[in-house]
């Protein structure tokens, strides 16, 4: 389902800000699919590779708990963020998943 809010009013112009809201299950569909390469790479690559990983946790273990902790597509970008930064000059280290952010609802009762 698509929701189309007013996102910003300029002149006469209204710009719409199109979010797709996707439910419980198709959620969790998305990121079984996404972890699904993430998996196999552990089991069946990663073993034939040396363990030269500069991060903690591995870059793996990050895209799995991101895409578990934020969702399928901010998970994807933080897990995408965190695999451009291992390169050589880049000193590595400790970099855990960032907790998600909980939402502010705002309950305006005047009494």
């Amino acid at each position: 389902m698509y929701d189309l809010t007013p996102f910003c009013f300029s002149g006469m112009m209204v710009e719409y800000h199109v979010q797709l809201t996707l439910g419980e299950g198709e959620k969790q569909y998305m990121k079984r699919t996404l972890q699904a390469p993430i998996h196999f790479y552990r089991k069946f690559i990663s073993p034939l590779k040396p363990p030269t990983c500069r991060f903690y946790p591995t870059c793996s273990q990050y895209a799995l708990e991101a895409i578990e902790v934020h969702g399928p597509l901010k998970g994807s970008w933080l897990s995408m963020k965190r695999i451009c930064k291992c390169h050589p000059f880049h000193p590595g280290g400790i970099d855990h998943v960032p907790p998600r952010a909980e939402k502010l609802i705002h309950n305006d009762q005047s009494a």
